[in-house]
């Protein structure tokens, strides 16, 4: 089970603003690169093995694993990010929904301010639209989103135990989402295909299916992931919404607007009768967001010109049971038997949202 590690503390002795990329001094290294070599040195004390690709191990750290670049976000989110009451943050493992619960709670939340035609999320990617605190706010300073004090949306993959601290103080609301290892490991793999060509060739699928039930994947172990947020959940109901993707993807409407109500941003009666639940359901599917123009071919994101991988490489499939289709019988039922056994007395197997 992921914990925080005990080495944070030191990283927690001084807090030291990090300024804007266009304030680099020219003879020496600014607050973000000492900060920067700080998480490096630590990191390079953590335990290392090999990862999914061929270049770059994968480390770990609270009992979870990371690759170097994730993991120093991770640190800096720590170190920085300063949760506020009235923010909501989306959580969840790689590739279980996220994408879709980013457009649904950004339609939700701006409603009143975005016709269907203006909405931003016929122009931009949900990730340029809801940022993860380990990632734009450590390396992004630029990204305009952060400097809104406005904006009241934020993301992390970070499992619940290595969560910043001012995430628990400032009792904002989480949504999580989860979903069956077996699809979440195959969309995992294929998009890391995608993803970090600089670390090398992605190992064969089944060494990577060996990895992932082993625990040893981005964020991992997945199952514990899941894990850790369903017990934060449960004593805690009123302040995390936790969902399944495939429980929403059957049925999305109640659940929309359970999000909604939990989010407090609840439809109206007026709203239901004029179908703006649909609307924003139909909006946010994945098959409007695929086809979009932003969304489709080598087009990258807008206000990180610099990320190699394209806006396409969030939307393959998104359908449930793909895994039929890439892991044999056997591998299917280790995964399932690990889930039982992991999940066995925790009442999640029962829940059915």
């Amino acid at each position: 089970m992921c914990s925080s590690n005990t080495l944070t503390l030191s990283l927690m002795e001084s807090h030291i603003t990090v300024p804007s990329h266009h304030e680099k001094a020219e003879t020496e290294p600014t607050e973000f690169e000492k900060n920067q070599k700080r998480y490096q040195d630590l990191i390079a004390t953590f335990p290392h093995t090999k990862g999914w690709r061929m270049k770059g191990p994968m480390i770990e750290y609270g009992g979870c694993w990371f690759i170097q670049l994730l993991l120093e976000g991770c640190l800096h989110a720590q170190e920085f990010f300063q949760a506020r009451s009235f923010d909501l943050l989306i959580c969840s493992s790689l590739k279980t929904g996220t994408t879709w619960l980013k457009a649904l709670t950004f339609a939700i939340i701006n409603r009143s301010r975005f016709e269907n035609i203006s909405n931003p999320l016929l122009k931009r990617n949900p990730h340029e639209l809801v940022l993860y605190i380990e990632n734009e706010f450590a390396f992004f300073p630029q990204v305009d989103a952060l400097k809104d004090e406005g904006n009241t949306l934020f993301s992390t993959h970070i499992p619940h135990g290595l969560l910043p601290n001012s995430v628990a103080k400032s009792g904002c609301k989480m949504v999580y989402i989860w979903r069956d290892p077996k699809d979440t490991f195959i969309s995992m793999w294929t998009f890391l295909q995608k993803q970090w060509l600089d670390y090398g060739p992605l190992i064969t699928l089944e060494e990577s299916f060996d990895m992932f039930c082993r625990g040893v994947s981005l964020y991992g172990p997945y199952l514990d992931h899941v894990l850790g947020y369903w017990k934060a959940y449960q004593e805690n109901p009123d302040k995390i919404l936790f969902l399944k993707y495939e429980t929403v993807r059957a049925d999305p409407l109640p659940y929309v607007k359970r999000l909604a109500q939990f989010m407090g941003y609840g439809f109206t009666a007026e709203e239901e009768k004029e179908g703006v639940v649909e609307k924003v359901v139909n909006l946010c599917s994945f098959e409007t967001l695929k086809n979009l123009e932003v969304n489709e071919g080598d087009k990258i994101r807008e206000d990180i010109p610099y990320v190699h991988y394209s806006n396409s490489a969030y939307f393959r499939k998104g359908m449930v049971g793909d895994w039929h289709n890439h892991l044999t019988p056997e591998m299917a039922a280790r995964i399932d038997g690990l889930m039982h056994e992991k999940f066995k007395g925790s009442g999640l197997l029962e829940h059915d949202q």
